[in-house]
């Protein structure tokens, strides 16, 4: 039991919000060393994982300085500005509309979104701006809820949709899982079945997109009702 201490590290890493990165690697060097590996071993390990899986790493690393560059010459501002002009734009149905549409392409294999490709440089900037339009000037908490609930989008969107299309890496995954224990499931079953949990996903995400909205209005109420000049 003593291996499933990384597990208690990653919970109190989350827990603390330290750095995702900085915890998940810890927490694979503890239960390493626990496990009777040395710390070069470790190591060593961790390189071989990365080589093996350059092709998956490599996209995203060479998309940051694309992206930087983008941010640089006001693509935020200019994803703000645009948004502003929509009158029936609100940060809830922002990021609702793109739960949707990122749950549908990943379900017919089309990846159009990402965290460092579309949630920083697009859509946080879009619902921000959608908010300031609605309400005003927001509080730097209500923003980063906001740029919060934008990555919970993706994460929505993506993790609930690819498990419909059967070419995902997540199907294969679970179908050479039950093979290696002797059952036989197919591919369409498990594609089949995960659209129920999609639509229950996107209809949470509703709910909570929802909330945030009113949430943002709440706020904006109280702050104008702070800032009217007290009677004489």
């Amino acid at each position: 039991m003593i291996k499933l201490i990384g597990i208690i590290v990653i919970a109190a890493g989350f827990a603390l919000r330290l750095n995702t990165l900085l915890v998940v690697l810890v927490s694979g060097i503890v239960t390493g060393l626990v496990s009777g590996m040395s710390f070069n071993a470790i190591m060593e390990e961790f390189g071989r994982l990365f080589l093996t899986n350059r092709y998956m790493t490599l996209p995203i690393v060479m998309m940051l300085p694309v992206v930087g560059l983008l941010e640089r010459y006001g693509l935020r501002e200019r994803a703000e500005t645009l948004i502003r002009r929509s009158a029936a734009a609100t940060a809830g149905r922002v990021l609702l509309l793109y739960t949707g549409v990122r749950q549908v392409s990943i379900a017919l294999g089309i990846n159009i979104g990402g965290h460092a490709g579309a949630v920083r440089p697009l859509l946080a900037p879009l619902a921000e701006g959608a908010a300031h339009a609605c309400h005003g000037n927001l509080s730097k908490a209500m923003v980063e809820r906001i740029r919060a609930h934008a990555a919970a989008a993706e994460n929505v969107g993506n993790f609930f949709g690819e498990d419909i299309f059967i070419a995902v890496g997540s199907i294969l995954l679970m179908k050479a899982f039950f093979e290696g224990l002797k059952i036989e499931v197919s591919s369409w079953a498990m594609a089949l079945w995960g659209i129920p949990t999609a639509i229950a996903a996107f209809a949470l995400m509703a709910w909570r997109t929802h909330a945030l909205d009113r949430r943002i209005a709440r706020e904006a109420l109280r702050a104008a009702e702070g800032a009217k000049p007290e009677k004489a």
